[in-house]
């Protein structure tokens, strides 16, 4: 005869008349002949159930109304589902069951206590009621009574209660099973999951996550050819969505591997309750009640081997407990005797883990056990302790442990490389390892505060769902500005091209910051900005990018403010990565550089700012390169300033300077005041970044500068400032004829060489000079070096504008997400 196919629903799929319908509905779609339908209580009323027990132990006055409550609950819920004689016949047997519970429920107000027993039996009314209903609701639907069969699992589940929980007599139960229902029997039978009989024939449980134990009972029990379990998700993900919602659905899990990823909490049907199918190998599959129409997630005994790791889950609220000692040292029974004082008081242990040293053994317990678990643990070893044989035992509270889980990570190389990789990328620290000889799990205890910052690095590094990263971008000026435009065009390729997650989550003004706690609207986020925001608050903006559930996180400076560079080092000591243009944290006191580049490697965090010299030029990238391979840089020089390579490219004395520098200011290319331009000041920070590049201890006021803003014009308002710079053009014409008058160009040129002389200002060039042939705007350096001695190296391009200083800063935040390990 065709074989048996076993359906299980839970109660969040048969909470209401509306999902038993539905669920009448995928039972009659399913086209096997046999079918056996388990189910649980409609959810919620086996605690409200348990919860009754406790108002009875005391003698709460609302314990009537509460057991009308659930009354009227499956009242309402057959009134939808049923009519006429259906719709009395389990109204008759509920109230009969309620003045039942009622009785017990005397007994129990009066002794103030309820016996196991007494509260299995209550407890296991609400898949008796469920399942009455659902068997009417297919009768009223068209099926025949001949076609639907009521089972009241307590008639044929035989089960003795052992260490391990509830062991079943097989023999018996299948005897009764075959007294119950004919051998032929071709139709539906609806099963009530959770409740058994134990060998004293009363009533009892299967326990936690009876109703899938049961599943399985009655799929092995039938020779089922294989069991479907209905929940409210798709099937079994990578990881938890609540943390990681990439998680991708899992197609094929092994036996072992559903084990595994249930046992360190992943929602899937539990480990125990596998154990009927896993002996048969009957292919047991997890879908949506809500959905039907998913493929959903099949375990079996053989899955595919890829990928490699197959899902990520983490346990919280865990204690790590150590016992560490000399005396421990190749002395035999330790390990018993600390698992023997644990299983005496019924502690659970989660996970082991002891170096080969046998210097220490370190355990995880639930952390509610903690205390307890420390207790047992220093009476166990009472005399070792005192005598100072054990040195301690330490618990570390809050913890949570990550398991990585795959069949295929067997024998596979550089797994647990690349587990390690990404939670040190994530700045995660490890405090305990645990691997078994099977290579399916890799376990590792870690602080809970990091527990979703680490699942999301992990889960991202195999490939299981986007790279993701935590922005924050200050400054949405004309090159903040650009770069959320650049990156808003981009960001869909990324996610597409190279699982690169990009997920703009602040912007913050020099007024207003606006946060998101997914993500900002980058088509929108001038409207958004321009809008009412928050009031600027640096570190609440620096600890929502930073956020737990983002395994890594990008603080973008693209503003000038010296208070944003000083805060730098705080936040990199913090493992928040930084891309800047902003020039002030590297030209800063040197004592605050050095402060800098500790606290990055303190930290493992990055910090690129390729932008601060020569806008998108790869400026200090080459200068690093040639350092890095052993050449020895002996003079940098160039033309930094965009501003001032275009006033001294276009100024040929036809006019005055100071008409140069206003036509320059109409343009947009000096700053809002030019004299921040005009000073040699940006020059000379840039110069204090190279210089420390290539090893110098510079101080800002190491810079010789040649200011072309006059003392005089220095303290007055922006408009007076370019009325009266006229009163100055005569020196300056003077300059420019004298240098033509030796075949030269004027320059403002910055240098800086390896005896650490620094000097800014302008200078005199032969027109055969590469600085006297740029474009208008260029920047251009030149490097002197040991290799680059008779033909130095040249890096020339547009140095200026928001969209090239733009794409340097997003070429750079591309590089850190290269190091945390997106492929690009």
């Amino acid at each position: 005869m065709e074989a048996w196919k076993v359906h299980k629903f839970g109660g969040s799929s048969v909470a209401d008349a509306a999902c038993m319908e539905r669920v009448a509905g995928i039972i009659e779609a399913d086209p096997a002949g046999r079918k056996a339908v388990v189910l649980s209580a409609c959810r919620g009323v086996t605690d409200a159930l348990l919860t009754l027990i406790a108002l009875a132990e005391k003698r709460d006055p609302s314990l009537d109304d509460r057991i009308d409550e659930l009354r009227q609950r499956h009242v309402t819920i057959a009134r939808e589902l049923l009519d006429g004689e259906l719709y009395d016949d389990f109204v008759v047997q509920l109230d009969h069951d309620c003045r039942d519970i009622a009785g017990i429920l005397q007994t129990v107000r009066l002794v103030r206590s309820a016996s196991t027993t007494l509260r299995d039996l209550i407890a296991g009314y609400g898949e008796i009621w469920s399942t009455r209903i659902f068997e009417r609701l297919l009768r009223r639907r068209g099926l025949s009574s001949g076609r639907v069969q009521w089972l009241d699992a307590r008639r044929v589940l035989l089960v003795e209660w052992g260490p391990l929980g509830p062991g079943i007599r097989w023999e018996q139960s299948r005897a009764n099973l075959q007294a119950e229902l004919a051998p032929d029997f071709a139709g539906t039978v609806v099963v009530t999951g959770y409740i058994a009989t134990d060998t004293q024939g009363l009533q009892t449980t299967l326990g936690r996550n009876g109703s899938d134990f049961s599943a399985s009972i009655f799929g092995s029990l039938l020779d089922a050819g294989e069991i479907v379990i209905w929940t409210d998700v798709d099937g079994v993900l990578s990881a938890d969505p609540r943390l990681v919602p990439e998680a991708q659905l899992i197609d094929t899990l092994s036996y072992n591997e559903a084990m595994e990823l249930a046992y360190f909490g992943a929602k899937v049907i539990h480990p125990q309750t596998m154990a009927p199918a896993v002996l048969k190998r009957i292919p047991i599959w997890i879908k949506n009640t809500f959905a039907p129409e998913k493929a959903g997630t099949l375990i079996h005994y053989r899955s595919a081997p890829s990928p490699v790791v197959k899902g990520i889950t983490t346990v919280e609220k865990v204690a790590l407990l150590n016992l560490e000692g000399a005396g421990m040292i190749g002395v035999p029974g330790t390990a018993h005797r600390l698992f023997g004082a644990l299983r005496e008081e019924a502690i659970s242990v989660i996970l082991i883990s002891q170096g080969s040293s046998e210097h220490s053994i370190c355990f995880a317990v639930p952390e509610v056990e903690a205390d307890r678990a420390e207790r047992v643990v220093r009476r166990a070893f009472d005399p070792e302790l005192r005598e100072g044989q054990i040195q301690s035992v330490e618990v570390n509270r809050g913890c949570s442990i990550l398991a990585v889980v795959g069949d295929g990570m067997a024998g596979a190389h550089g797994v647990s490389a690349q587990v390690f990789a990404a939670l040190g990328k994530a700045g995660v620290n490890v405090r305990a390892i645990a691997q078994g000889a099977s290579e399916r799990n890799i376990s590792v205890v870690i602080d809970g505060r990091g527990s979703a910052r680490a699942l999301r690095a992990v889960h991202s590094s195999f490939y299981l769902s986007a790279h993701t990263v935590s922005i924050g971008l200050i400054g949405p000026g004309l090159v903040g500005g650009a770069l959320l435009d650049q990156v808003a065009s981009q960001v869909e390729r990324l996610r597409r091209d190279f699982k690169l997650d990009l997920r703009v989550r602040g912007i913050a003004g020099s007024k207003s910051m606006r946060l998101s706690q997914g993500a900002i609207d980058l088509s929108r986020w001038r409207e958004q900005h321009a809008g009412d925001g928050d009031p600027v608050d640096l570190e609440r903006f620096a600890d929502h990018v930073h956020a737990d559930q983002f395994p890594h996180a990008v603080i973008i400076d693209c503003s000038a403010n010296a208070a944003v560079a000083d805060r730098y080092a705080h936040w990199l000591s913090e493992g928040i990565h930084i891309v800047t243009p902003n020039k002030k944290a590297n030209s800063a006191s040197y004592e605050y550089y050095e402060r800098l580049k500790e606290a990055r490697r303190a930290a493992g965090s990055h910090y690129l700012y390729e932008a601060t010299v020569g806008a998108g030029l790869p400026v200090i990238q080459t200068l690093r390169d040639l350092r890095e391979t052993g050449d020895e840089i002996r003079r940098i020089e160039g033309i930094f300033s965009g501003t001032l390579a275009y006033l001294f490219n276009t100024w040929d004395g036809s006019q005055p300077f100071s008409s140069v520098v206003k036509h320059a200011k109409s343009l947009g290319y000096t700053e809002p005041d030019p004299r921040d331009d005009l000073s040699g000041m940006d020059v000379a920070r840039k110069l204090i970044i190279l210089g420390r590049e290539m090893g110098l201890r510079l101080e800002l006021a190491d810079v010789s500068v040649e200011s072309l803003v006059p003392g005089a014009l220095q303290g007055c308002g922006v408009e007076d400032f370019l009325e009266r710079l006229t009163e100055f053009d005569g020196p300056m014409l003077e300059r420019l004829a004298a240098a033509r008058g030796r075949g030269h160009v004027l320059r403002y040129v910055g240098s800086v060489g390896v005896d650490g002389r620094a000097e800014v200002g302008v200078v005199e060039l032969p027109t055969s000079h590469p600085f006297a042939n740029i474009a208008l705007t260029d920047n251009i350096v030149r490097f002197e070096t040991a290799r680059y001695d008779k033909n130095p190296l040249i890096v020339q391009g547009p140095g200026a504008g928001p969209a090239v200083t733009a794409a340097g800063v997003f070429a750079d935040l591309l590089r850190v997400c290269a190091y945390l390990g997106a492929q690009l």
